[in-house]
């Protein structure tokens, strides 16, 4: 079965960037020329996606607005002789049917993925955070690599991983695997453990491919740390149950920019500006004269 659905949780409030996100979805932050969002939409698209649900919160409207056709803009720019930026809109004619859903209730990863049970049904799907671009202008096929062992393997779920600092563990789900390698099963995972309590550095990595079983799961763990439903405890309770669940590897060329705080933002930022084709040299030269200045 070909995996084409996509669920996208995007409901946080994303108060560590304030107060840049008062009114502006984090996802909808501008990294280089696009916002985090279409990042990741790009991506899933390149991977086979037909269908993404947006599992969104209030004030999220202006992400909505951003998958919309917008044909007065597209009139207006040919109107003006502004042919050459209608190719920065091909986004909008990508073959995606877009859906939303609101997650009434910040209640965690678990709960916002939940909300998705209806639209999903009996079918395996996609898990892609909407705040987690991969590899440098998202060209990463991780997720591409990842349905091909779930249907090899009849996996209840494999996970994007990432190699984290010991001392970043506790911010992320870590995996206990059973082996070495780019593909490996998972043994257990824990949610933020402390480093002495970390059984490696692997870290998940913003991406899933999730067996339906799931929602069952999700409804039956109790709320873990931060009285949060974590999706990182229902894979635990499908693993202790028999299913299989492996970890994927990240490439050295498939690096995560997770949009989650201004020091990592203003690194994504600085990064895909600088590989910008048109403009990256020109800052490129700015940022060392900036840099000469600062140090004469």
């Amino acid at each position: 079965m070909d995996i084409n659905i996509a669920v996208v949780p995007v409901a946080g409030l994303g108060t560590r960037l304030l107060p840049a996100t008062k009114s502006q979805p984090k996802e909808m932050l501008p990294v280089g020329r696009k916002p985090v969002v279409q990042y990741v939409v790009e991506e899933l698209a390149r991977v086979g996606m037909k269908r993404i649900m947006f599992i969104t919160g209030p004030g999220k409207a202006s992400l909505e607005n951003h998958f919309d056709l917008n044909e007065e803009l597209v009139r207006t720019l040919r109107e003006n002789g502004k042919e050459d930026s209608l190719t920065e809109l091909e986004f909008e004619r990508a073959a995606i049917q877009y859906f939303y859903t609101r997650q009434r209730q910040l209640l965690g990863l678990g709960h916002a993925i939940l909300c998705a049970e209806a639209f999903v049904g009996n079918q395996p799907f996609v898990v892609a955070l909407g705040d987690s671009i991969i590899g440098l202008h998202a060209q990463s096929d991780v997720v591409h690599r990842m349905k091909r062992c779930f249907a090899e393997k009849d996996a209840a779920a494999v996970i994007a991983f990432e190699e984290v600092a010991p001392e970043e563990v506790h911010q992320y789900g870590i995996a206990r695997p059973k082996a070495d390698g780019d593909v490996f099963e998972i043994a257990d995972l824990i949610e933020k453990p402390s480093q002495s309590e970390a059984p490696s550095n692997l870290a998940i990595a913003a991406r899933y491919v999730l067996a339906p079983r799931v929602f069952d799961a999700i409804r039956r763990i109790p709320p873990g740390k931060g009285g949060e439903i974590q999706i990182t405890d229902a894979i635990r309770l499908m693993i202790h149950e028999g299913g299989k669940a492996y970890g994927i590897r990240l490439s050295r060329a498939e690096r995560r920019y997770d949009i989650g705080n201004f020091q990592s933002y203003f690194r994504a930022f600085v990064e895909f500006a600088l590989a910008d084709k048109k403009q990256g040299p020109a800052l490129r030269q700015h940022l060392e004269a900036l840099l000469r200045d600062h140090h004469s």
